[in-house]
């Protein structure tokens, strides 16, 4: 499988490259973000909520199919469940629903956690046990910040860390940058342009931490 990041919470993963392969898309955000907007093809798109920053279907060419609400999908071999979460610590009432995805793709589970506003309930946690890769928010302000994010870690307990929703070089929202993140999180990162991976490179004991460029 290959991951690689667009910015913000748009990530692409594909399990093989060329026409045979599928492309999954993650919040793909409006130009509003100021970084260049994604536009490729892709089979599948996941929306964690109607903002923005991460609805902006439009952009992705083809004609993918669409999952903006939680329940179980099977598209293309690909098995996706969204998980409803909240946008804010106090259950929605300052930013309204978010939907946690756990995709199983190439034998591997992603799980995208969207904009999440806080900890996970022992519900949430038992749908996503035997995460691999966690696509994870740090930049606080309107998500879960740094600390929250490694205490979130700790309770799914993946195998590799990818965090996004943070500062970068272009961002026009205000987040915090990265530094934070890995200062609270103690983890020496690797420095990856795109995750490339299979099942059997998986980290088997300590949790890795790869920070993807744009």
């Amino acid at each position: 499988m290959i991951i690689t990041w667009q910015g913000h919470s748009c990530f692409k993963l594909q399990d093989k490259i060329g026409p045979e392969g599928v492309t999954v898309v993650t919040d793909p955000f409006g130009k509003e973000v100021g970084l260049k907007v994604p536009n490729f093809e892709a089979d599948i798109v996941t929306i964690s909520h109607d903002h923005h920053d991460h609805n902006n279907v439009g952009a992705i060419r083809g004609n993918p199919f669409v999952i903006s609400c939680a329940g179980e999908y099977d598209k293309k071999e690909v098995l996706i469940e969204g998980i409803d979460s909240y946008h804010d610590s106090q259950q929605g009432k300052e930013r309204g629903n978010n939907i946690i995805y756990r995709i199983e793709i190439d034998d591997i589970s992603v799980v995208h956690l969207g904009d999440l506003g806080d900890v996970l309930d022992s519900a949430q946690l038992e749908k996503l046990a035997g995460t691999d890769i966690l696509l994870i928010p740090v930049g606080g302000k309107y998500t879960i910040d740094a600390k929250k994010a490694v205490e979130v870690i700790s309770q799914i307990e993946p195998r590799i860390v990818i965090p996004m929703h943070y500062k970068t070089e272009g961002v026009k929202i205000d987040l915090d940058p990265l530094d934070k993140f890995i200062k609270e999180i103690g983890v020496a990162p690797s420095y990856e342009e795109k995750l490339k991976i299979s099942k059997k490179d998986l980290p088997q004991e300590d949790m890795e931490l790869v920070i993807l460029s744009i």
